[in-house]
């Protein structure tokens, strides 16, 4: 997402300054971020761990709001199918 978001506002001062300082710091980085892999996810499945529901396997959609030319804000929507075992502890959590 980081490179999405360079490549969207490249003259964002702070962010050049971000990516260079972890550039500098982090070999793993600067190997990543040579190699322009980019790829934005428009959904899929994440598994999580709660330390009350226990494990949860939920769709998710990420929902783009933009406010302007140059800001945006974004919404990512967790589901369950209904009836399901993480359904039911997604239920849970919401109680």
């Amino acid at each position: 997402m980081l490179r999405v978001e360079a490549g969207r506002y490249p003259h964002d001062k702070a962010r050049r300054e971000l990516i260079g300082e972890l550039s500098t710091v982090s070999t793993e980085f600067r190997t990543r971020w040579a190699a322009h892999d980019v790829r934005v996810h428009h959904g899929g499945t994440k598994r999580f761990h709660h330390p009350d529901a226990g494990s949860l396997e939920l769709t998710y959609q990420p929902l783009d709001l933009p406010l302007s030319v140059r800001e945006a804000h974004a919404v990512t929507v967790y589901t369950a199918e209904p009836g399901s075992p993480d359904g039911d502890r997604l239920k849970l959590l919401a109680s």
